[in-house]
């Protein structure tokens, strides 16, 4: 099999999607929605709000329907309009059902079973272990394949999935004739990974029982304000990058750094001499100032839903139109009769 990480994509079709679970952190901004625009710049991206995705654990409907809205808000506040790039709803698609059945027959039990993402969240979720949570990674992977993407932005807890999909791909264009590109994945450079502001050796998240441990890029800015005043830091004073050592002042420099685009040594030199009293505010004036223009620009889309739901309606068509000629190849190869 292929290297299955590249390091360097120009002139790619890129794919990657995004749960309607919540409000979106602080985290989920400089980890992904930062990379997802800038390869705008150079390559072929095609982003979706993987609503189909939600449904493998309970959702109250409403709040599903809101928070995939929400989440298109946010993603076009963020630049991801479908001027540079194909944003749609999963859901909107029904390729990306049809091909997932398809491929579920070009997939083996036990490929599947060893998704230990799978094993993970079954022992989360032991009152819903569904055949969809099972079989999600096959929807994941005709995600993937519907486009053709050459290269899909990924961290660690995903490359299985992909494996999976590479996997499935090469299968059946062995037994087909080639049909689908096989995808490459890679890790974003500019990707920084956020920790929470109350324990830093834990990844900054939402589902985490106490709020002020993140930043969600609604919060405002007096609430910005206050949580990294009570940011967690280390013993000592210096403002140095030591993840080991230091953990907490570390993920604030490095917060620091991602949103005012410098260095961490940068922020070192800029920052010696200050106290943790001093550095703390900074952070959190450096954030809110990323985040305001954001943030006023979502209310901006939330208020105008007509205009939001025709950029998902131009997005879902532009999808189709390239999912349609996928199934329809696929179809004719496997055998389906055309109507």
């Amino acid at each position: 099999m292929k290297k299955i990480i590249q390091q360097d994509i120009t002139g790619k079709t890129v794919f990657s999607a995004i749960k309607p679970t919540g409000g979106l952190t602080l985290g989920n901004y400089l980890g992904a929605l930062v990379n997802m625009r800038a390869l705008t710049n150079d390559n072929k991206c095609i982003y979706s709000i993987a609503d189909l995705h939600s449904l493998t654990v309970d959702n109250v409907p409403a709040e599903l329907r809101q928070n995939s809205f929400n989440l298109a808000c946010m993603m076009l506040a963020c630049g991801l309009d479908n001027n540079d790039s194909i944003v749609f709803v999963q859901s909107h698609v029904p390729q990306h059902s049809q091909l997932t059945w398809v491929l579920n027959c070009h997939t083996q039990f036990g490929e599947a079973r060893r998704m230990t993402q799978f094993k993970d969240k079954a022992k989360k979720n032991v009152k819903n272990i569904n055949v969809g949570l099972f079989d999600y990674p096959v929807l994941m992977a005709a995600d993937i394949l519907l486009y053709n993407a050459d290269a899909v932005p990924i961290g660690d807890d995903q490359k299985q999935h992909l494996e999976l999909s590479r996997t499935i791909a090469e299968r059946f264009n062995h037994k087909f004739s080639p049909t689908f590109t096989v995808p490459q994945g890679f890790f974003p450079k500019i990707a920084a990974r956020v920790m929470s502001l109350t324990d830093p050796l834990a990844k900054m998240s939402k589902t985490d029982d106490t709020p002020a441990s993140y930043i969600l890029m609604t919060d405002d800015t007096d609430t910005i304000m206050s949580k990294f005043k009570r940011a967690v830091t280390d013993s000592g004073t210096d403002i140095v990058f030591d993840k080991k050592n230091k953990p907490g002042i570390s993920n604030l420099i490095a917060i620091y750094a991602a949103v005012t685009g410098s260095t961490t040594k940068d922020v070192e030199k800029k920052c010696a001499g200050l106290s943790y009293a001093d550095f703390k505010p900074m952070v959190g004036e450096a954030v809110d100032a990323t985040l305001a223009p954001i943030r006023n620009e979502y209310n901006r889309l939330k208020a105008d839903k007509g205009y939001v739901l025709s950029k998902l309606v131009d997005g879902a068509n532009a999808a189709q139109n390239i999912a349609y000629k996928t199934v329809n190849k696929v179809y004719r190869k496997i055998g389906l009769m055309e109507k």
